[in-house]
């Protein structure tokens, strides 16, 4: 136990370093190729940090535990949301930009929406709940719509208040970039296998494993990469890492896997968990349409809720 404890806070240890560099290059990355720092939080950051669910969902599909593999896209988006930006805020408030919130937050609740709707068999009155093939198919065709708008999004040059000198050059952005990201996949690895391990010693559920330590671990990454980038002042990343990150999970770690390896069944999740995926999409909107931010106490609201709604998971 002990040395799992060690091995666990080396974990730790490795994330948060290496999200700094990983910052650092790729919003120095985005200023030699003049693109938007949000952009860049989009794709390279949340596609990257986004890299151990992908993995944990191939795994866990192989091993046939579906309910780990929507356990852990769940609990990582409502945890993405809840968690990460309600701690970031705490930081600093958040300033959303105008084009977040009419484009990138409406497909952010979109795509969930059409995942609720899904896997909800029984609701509908359709048999029993399962993520079919052909569900799968249908959020990779909707991610790909969010694709075609990324890459219309980067031809927009960068806006006056992002006209910075980088960083660092090309090449070292590069190379920082990947430093930050293989760190962070790394780091995360350790935190996931010894934090199951510690875990599993303790005698919990498959669920309640794929909503706390699976997701916390896999969203370890968006976490200290968000709060990094936040005490940064490199606000448009650490929300488009959040968003990005959603909308990914749902259209390639839930969606590719799926559609490949083939369907899940006999589905365990609660009712409750859905409702707080989608309260926490529509949270974050609302609270940015407001005033184009997410101040503080919008963000001790988030982890709030956050709080409750994992009292109520961990909670027999």
């Amino acid at each position: 136990m002990i040395l799992n404890i060690f091995m666990l806070i080396v974990g730790f240890v490795i994330l948060i370093k290496c999200a700094d560099y990983f910052v650092d290059g790729a919003s120095s990355l985005a200023r030699n190729f003049k693109l938007s720092t949000m952009f860049i939080g989009l794709t390279i950051v949340s596609f990257g940090t986004s890299a151990p669910e992908f993995a944990v969902s191939v795994q866990s599909l192989l091993r046939g535990s579906g309910d780990i593999v929507l356990g852990n896209v769940i609990g990582s988006n409502i945890l993405n949301i809840l968690l990460i930006l309600g701690l970031s805020s705490l930081f600093h408030s958040l300033s959303v930009k105008n084009n977040t919130v009419k484009k990138e937050l409406p497909i952010t609740i979109l795509i969930t929406s059409l995942f609720v709707v899904l896997i909800s068999d029984v609701a509908l009155g359709n048999g029993d709940n399962m993520f079919t093939r052909q569900d799968a198919l249908v959020l990779i065709l909707f991610f790909t719509v969010f694709i075609y708008y990324l890459i219309r999004m980067m031809r927009n040059k960068v806006d006056e208040e992002e006209e910075e000198r980088p960083m660092y050059n090309v090449l070292m952005s590069i190379f920082w970039s990947i430093v930050g990201i293989v760190g962070i996949i790394f780091g995360s690895n350790l935190v996931v296998n010894y934090a199951s391990l510690i875990a599993g010693q303790l005698g919990v559920s498959e669920r309640m494993i794929a909503l706390t330590v699976v997701a916390l671990g896999t969203s370890l990454p968006e976490l200290v990469t968000s709060v990094s980038a936040t005490r940064k002042g490199e606000y448009d990343i650490a929300i488009g890492n959040v968003v990005g990150s959603n909308i990914f999970n749902l259209g390639i770690v839930l969606g590719l896997p799926v559609a490949i390896l083939g369907g899940i069944e006999k589905i365990s999740f609660h009712y409750f968990d859905l409702l707080a995926l989608l309260i926490s999409a529509f949270l974050l909107f609302i609270f940015s349409y407001n005033d184009r931010k997410i101040t503080k106490l919008e963000g001790i609201i988030m982890l709030i809720l956050f709080v409750i709604y994992y009292s109520f998971v961990i909670l027999p």
